[in-house]
């Protein structure tokens, strides 16, 4: 292997000396150059025909629903009315009947008692 090894390096070696002995002058041919000039301008075209009208566009999303609105403020008492006037009295009502005179029932009432 280190045989292998030593004529790979040598014949490395020899090769560099060998190409860097020979040197040759560098020629870089560089072409001319051209000038282009534009000629008159020609004729103008012919109008193109319209382009054909667009697909109509998909519609938009529903949007969100907004939120639910305050509960209002109470509103205030509304004022107290006057006391109603006192009615007119009633009229008498009509006489009774005189009642009967008494027959042989006696009545008891007891004396009154003191009472505790």
């Amino acid at each position: 292997m280190k045989r292998v090894l030593f004529s790979i390096l040598t014949v490395a070696a020899v090769a560099a000396v060998t190409l860097s002995a020979c040197q040759k002058p560098i020629v870089v041919a560089t072409p001319p150059t051209t000038v282009v000039v534009p000629g008159p301008a020609g004729p103008q075209g012919a109008t193109g025909t319209s382009g054909a009208t667009g697909a109509t566009g998909s519609t938009g999303y529903d949007g969100a629903k907004g939120e639910s609105g305050r509960t209002g403020v109470p509103g205030t008492d509304g004022a107290k009315g006057d006391a109603g006037n006192t009615g007119v009295p009633g009229t008498d009502g009509a006489k009774g009947d005189t009642g009967r005179t008494g027959g042989n029932t006696v009545v008891i009432v007891p004396a009154p008692t003191e009472q505790k």
